[in-house]
């Protein structure tokens, strides 16, 4: 095969791999067509890509000392990798992907000796193994952590709660005002697109994410930094990149640079896009190379090819050094207990800390997040959102439940449908025990609960204002109804005796579903309010005493 050919074979499964992606990510949804009371499925799950990624795999073994289903694919990535080096940055990541581009266009914007000094091998590249140390001491002591840098994890959170949305609201914005026209050409092309994009790209409810607009600004300046240092995020930040580097340093496929008809052009690393010194007359480092083939096919000599075992000697080693592998190892050692030394794991967490159905107990929990947002993505109400503060340091980003903002439907289980790594267990519509109803006769499984609904008496308008009202009990959708009503006279402000319903909350019934919440029509701060207490993941977290 012509050397020149391997550059353009490497775009093509870029583009194929970048597309995949996008695909799945717009089609790990619900679509308009799908009602959200009847079952709930999923056309295709973009959970494929963490399937592929040994970092999620390696993760989940140290911390939650099991593999969950489908990441053992990913030990498939690593033998390939001690066969063909880091292919898979330079071949199949979506975010390399993203990178590279932007790289291209930050080389062509430079010329001459500027362009060639800012693709040489810089010392600041071995940040991502000290990152990678960190990460993987941590997952020891129970910490996913690692997963905020996660390349697949990063693109699914940036893409799924920051730019999809805004894509959908700007396709909403233009499709529309053309669908209410009065000219009838331009009706029927507004039909024809909502037609065509509804079943395709856009999404059947405009969503809205907490920290949308931050987490899509973060992903911005990250691609624009590319534009500063070509390909900074997998040179000096990625930690799977990190992983894949030191296991390629076995591979048995490497560069061969012929010094006899090399006439130290520069063109080879004027294209690099790995900082792996692909030039004369200085080692090659292989755990860099992301295997572009860029060198190969600007070289106009030939004096560049990959081959199997190849001389060694002329390889360097991660350069790594003891010193930063100490401050990797301590780093990630003293970051756990920094960050839950006042997270609350116990008693004292945040109470409106309302995790999704099947979620894990919540040191388990957060050993297995990787706070990739497919789950937020997912949910047909909008109700999971990432978390600020509610959950501490180590928690930043994982799901939580806002009721306010959405409520939890009773036949979906979404979420651990597409969690990858099992921080939210894979439950059925009957096993959730939602949708046959909770005490109903025959059942004997205890419904997953995810906390407790509590009235504020004083913001109640039956209790408070002495004015009717039982949305809240109108919306409760358990069955029979975990809160119900009771007549009791009242006296308004002008002394006349009314007779209203007061609401109640049957703790044995309540799955803390939050449906309550978000009906409540006290817009500024609900009378009917959920809390964790009682939710089913946690025994410390009881309310109800049993018999035994």
């Amino acid at each position: 095969m012509a050397r020149s050919r391997l550059p353009l074979l490497r775009r093509i499964s870029q583009v194929f791999f970048l597309a995949l992606f996008l695909g799945l990510l717009f089609f790990t949804s619900l679509r308009p067509s799908e009602s959200a009371s009847s079952d709930i499925h999923l056309r295709a799950p973009v959970r494929l890509f963490f399937e592929w990624d040994p970092l999620v795999a390696v993760v989940n073994a140290l911390a939650g000392h099991a593999l969950y289903r489908g990441l053992l694919w990913s030990l498939l990535i690593l033998v390939q990798t001690m066969f063909f080096g880091r292919f898979f940055c330079g071949w199949i990541c979506p975010m390399g992907t993203l990178q590279q581009w932007i790289g291209s266009w930050h080389s062509e914007s430079k010329r001459g000796k500027q362009r060639i000094d800012s693709n040489r091998y810089r010392r600041w590249q071995t940040g991502k193994y000290v990152l990678l140390i960190a990460g993987l001491v941590a997952a020891l002591t129970g910490s996913a952590a690692i997963g905020w840098f996660d390349p697949f994890s990063l693109l699914v959170r940036s893409f799924g709660l920051a730019l999809l949305p805004a894509f959908n609201f700007a396709m909403r914005a233009l499709v529309m005002p053309l669908e209410q026209s009065q000219v009838g050409w331009v009706k029927m092309t507004g039909g024809l697109l909502h037609t065509a994009m509804k079943n395709t790209v856009l999404d059947f409810r405009q969503p809205h994410f907490a920290q949308g607009l931050f987490l899509g600004v973060l992903f911005v300046l990250v691609l624009v930094a590319g534009l500063r240092v070509t390909r900074i995020w997998c040179r000096a930040i990625c930690p799977l990149g990190a992983l894949l580097g030191a296991v390629s340093r076995w591979s048995i496929l490497g560069l061969h640079k012929d010094p006899a008809s090399c006439d130290k052009c520069n063109r080879c690393l004027m294209h690099c896009q790995g900082g792996d010194d692909p030039i004369g007359g200085v080692p090659w480092r292989k755990s860099e190379c992301l295997m572009c083939m860029n060198c190969v096919g600007a070289c106009p000599h030939s004096s560049l090819e990959f081959k199997f075992f190849r001389n060694e000697k002329e390889v360097a080693s991660p350069d790594i050094g003891r010193r930063r592998t100490i401050t990797g190892l301590a780093a990630g050692a003293a970051v756990v207990p920094l960050m839950r030394a006042n997270t609350g794991l116990g008693k004292s967490r945040n109470e409106r800390l309302l995790r999704p159905p099947g979620s894990l107990d919540e040191p388990d929990f957060l050993s297995r997040c990787i706070r990739c947002g497919e789950c937020m993505k997912v949910c047909p109400n909008t109700a999971l959102h990432p978390t600020l503060t509610e959950a501490g340091l180590e928690g930043l980003w994982s799901p939580t439940l806002i009721p306010r903002i959405g409520y939890c439907e009773p036949s979906c289980v979404l979420c651990s449908e597409v969690c990858p790594t099992g921080a939210i267990w894979q439950i059925t519509p009957k096993e959730k025990g939602w949708v046959v109803g909770v005490g109903q006769p025959g059942q004997t499984a205890q419904p997953v609960r995810l906390g407790t609904a509590f009235y504020d008496r004083g913001r109640c308008l039956p209790w408070a204002l002495a004015t009717e009202c039982i949305v809240c009990e109108e919306w409760c959708p358990v069955s029979p109804k975990a809160i119900y009503v009771q007549e009791a006279q009242v006296i308004d402000s002008t002394g006349n005796v009314k007779t209203l319903k007061q609401p109640r909350v049957d703790p044995s019934r309540c799955v803390g579903c939050g449906a309550c919440e978000y009906a409540c029509p006290l817009q500024e701060h609900p009378a009917v309010y959920v809390t964790s207490i009682g939710e089913s993941r946690s025994p410390s977290a009881q309310i109800l005493l049993s018999r035994k």
